[in-house]
């Protein structure tokens, strides 16, 4: 398969789900619409996307739909937005498969985000990674940083200092692929793709990681939000496009 190396133009947004962990917040809006540093997560997105040349977006959601479409019917300049509500839920990989529907190229790639990550890193060189792999699917992966606090202890017990919340050897899924059209028909129509499509695209070799070492962070409780609100003032308030 000859593929193009024009840059990815379109994206999908997953930002349906009730999100209860992130109550109160919830209660009156769905997740990707929860204020981090005064601004709703999925603006944050929307400006990364636009700043690496993407020029349509689709969003699918369901839980309090209306608030998501009459913000993003509010927004001026920036990519074109489709909005795709779901009639029931459908799983994060059934609701990739079915935002996929709502793409205008045909053939194309394109990227997907979880609507609860704030992330910014190089799309380009995102793109120009997957290309390279020739696989049909690319995750970014972050290092897993812990909650907890280590403690630095020798084996006769000596204690001899605290590390807190240090970043750990793993790698976790940072909730941004770059998926080939061809993986679409793989996407369950109902239930979650990391148990079923990316194990089976391990198993043949079609399926990479991209390394970040950008900022990232997942908003999934309200110690999230907290904390990414004190976070993104030091980085400069915005998504950088580099």
């Amino acid at each position: 398969m000859t593929r193009s190396n024009a840059p990815i133009s379109q994206a999908v947004i997953l930002a349906g789900g009730q999100a209860t962990r992130l109550r109160p917040y919830t209660d009156t809006r769905p997740k990707a619409m929860v204020e981090v540093a005064d601004r709703p997560i999925i603006d944050y997105q929307i400006e990364w996307l636009t700043g690496h040349g993407v020029e349509h977006v689709v969003v699918s959601c369901g839980y309090k739909a209306e608030v998501l479409r009459e913000h993003l019917a509010a927004r001026v300049g920036g990519p074109e937005i489709t909005l795709l509500v779901e009639d029931e839920p459908l799983g994060r990989g059934g609701a990739l498969r079915y935002a996929a529907s709502g793409l205008w190229e045909s053939d194309a790639p394109y990227y997907a985000l979880n609507g609860d990550v704030l992330t910014w890193f190089p799309l380009d060189e995102f793109a120009a990674y997957h290309r390279a792999k020739g696989g049909l699917a690319t995750l970014a992966l972050a290092q897993y940083q812990t909650s907890w606090g280590i403690v630095d202890v020798t084996e006769d017990g000596t204690i001899e200092g605290f590390t807190q919340s240090p970043m750990l050897p793993f790698w976790i899924n940072a909730g941004v692929y770059v998926f080939e059209r061809a993986a679409i028909p793989l996407l369950p129509e109902k239930g979650d793709h990391e148990s079923t499509t990316f194990p089976d695209l391990a198993a043949q070799g079609r399926l990479f990681g991209y390394r970040i070492t950008g900022f990232w962070r997942g908003v999934d409780t309200v110690k999230d939000v907290k904390e990414a609100s004190e976070q993104i003032p030091a980085l400069g308030g915005r998504a950088a496009a580099s």
